[in-house]
C-alpha cells in the first residue's frame, strides 16, 4: 500500500504543478472573441470580452499579422482551458482512489 500512496502523492503533486502552471500562463493571453466590422468597404477588427457585465470592445487594427497574432493566442487560451479542465477531472479521480485507501 505504500508504494500505492506514494504514486498517488506525486500523481497529486503533478498534478496540481500542472494545474498552476497553466493558471499562469492562462493569465497572460487574451479573452473573448474577435469581431469584424465593416465601414466603408474596409474591415476593422476588435476583440470583444466581458468585464463583470460590461462588454469590452477593443480595436484590434486593419493589419492581418495582428489578427493572426491574436487569434493563435486565442486558440491557445481555448487549449489551457481544455487541460485544465482536464486536469481537475483527473483530482476528482486521484482524490476518490485515495479516499479508498
Amino acid at each position: 500500500m505504500d508504494i500505492i500512496s506514494s504514486i498517488i502523492a506525486r500523481e497529486q503533486l503533478r498534478n496540481q504543478n500542472l494545474t498552476a502552471i497553466y493558471l499562469k500562463e492562462l493569465e497572460c493571453l487574451p479573452k473573448g472573441s474577435i469581431k469584424t466590422k465593416c465601414v466603408n468597404g474596409n474591415n476593422y477588427y476588435y476583440l470583444n470580452y466581458r468585464d463583470g457585465k460590461k462588454i469590452i470592445s477593443k480595436y484590434i487594427g486593419k493589419d492581418e499579422q495582428s489578427l493572426r497574432e491574436i487569434n493563435e493566442k486565442l486558440e491557445r487560451r481555448k487549449q489551457i482551458e481544455s487541460i485544465i479542465k482536464k486536469l481537475k477531472d483527473e483530482l476528482i479521480q486521484i482524490k476518490k482512489v485515495e479516499a479508498k485507501l
